[in-house]
């Protein structure tokens, strides 16, 4: 299967959290050979054949984690390069910590549901009509950027602990989460990691990483994630880069002009970074390293 015979499918549905009793949407993105055209999902832009034909068998499932109160549309672009490459990608939104609906963000009950949310959203894949019989069952990754990273090294066998700051008694208590075997990889950009301080806590993250900060970055300094990423095991697969210039925001897809503003500090970067292509080198390196994950 060449790159240059693909283009992007695009299905959207929804997973059943029965814990949260809430649903949680899923956009696919896939590949296809049917001819895609340019369609407007609110403010961003696609070029993707909707509900068109999958291109591929046992194609790998790439999951994607937005930051606290996010969308899956910053990720859109890195999404529509692992599509043409054939990989499908599921873009999920998170049910009470999204851009629409952010009334649990900063709670342990938010960093419960993160995880979950992705296992279900693989499942909800694995079980659609149309996608799920072309997906390969046993064979996932999981892209998280900011709280996403937390999401990605939860789901893939990291125990954290909430912070007394976030539990009424003020002490530090494990938090519920059921890894998923189905995860071979994570891919980890600009990662909130400090619920994963606890000795031995990464000590059952036994995939591949593959990780990016920003030099520049405020919220999730790279000096404060290489601390934490010394707790992974002595023989880890550890792929790490700091980004020269970057931000904390640098790993989002630029936005719309309507939505660029100094006001929305998603939209903005330290001064001289260019987003734009700093975006095309993440999609080399995020590619060349789930396509060896591929095998």
């Amino acid at each position: 299967m060449r790159e240059d015979q693909l283009q992007v499918g695009f299905r959207s549905f929804t997973a059943r959290d029965p814990v949260q009793r809430a649903d949680i949407p899923v956009r696919m993105l896939y590949p296809t050979r049917a001819q895609a055209r340019s369609c407007a999902f609110g403010s961003y832009v696609l070029d993707v054949a909707i509900d068109a034909p999958v291109a591929g068998e046992r194609l790998p499932l790439i999951a994607v984690s937005h930051g606290t109160g996010g969308s899956c549309w910053g990720y859109r672009g890195l999404a529509a390069v692992l599509a043409r490459a054939g990989f499908a990608v599921a873009l999920l939104e998170h049910p009470g910590n999204r851009r629409t609906d952010n009334a649990l963000a900063d709670t342990p009950e938010n960093l419960a549901n993160r995880p979950r949310h992705v296992r279900l959203a693989i499942d909800a894949a694995l079980g659609d009509a149309l996608i799920g019989p072309h997906l390969a069952a046993d064979r996932a990754i999981v892209v998280g950027h900011s709280l996403g990273g937390y999401t990605a090294v939860a789901v893939a066998g990291g125990r954290p602990l909430a912070l007394p700051n976030q539990t009424p008694d003020r002490v530090a208590h494990p938090i519920a989460v059921d890894p998923d075997p189905r995860v071979r990889a994570v891919v980890l950009l600009a990662p909130a990691l400090p619920w994963f301080m606890a000795p031995g806590a990464l000590a059952d993250v036994r995939v591949p990483l593959l990780v990016r900060a920003g030099e520049r970055d405020d919220i999730m300094p790279p000096f404060y994630i290489e601390a934490i990423l010394r707790g992974l095991p002595a023989d880890a697969q550890l792929d790490y880069r700091v980004v020269p210039n970057a931000g904390h925001f640098a790993f989002l897809a630029p936005f719309p002009p309507e939505l660029s503003s100094p006001r929305f500090p998603p939209s903005q970067d330290p001064p001289g970074f260019d987003r734009v292509a700093y975006q095309a080198e993440l999609a080399r390196d995020v590619l060349a390293f789930v396509s060896a994950v591929r095998g």
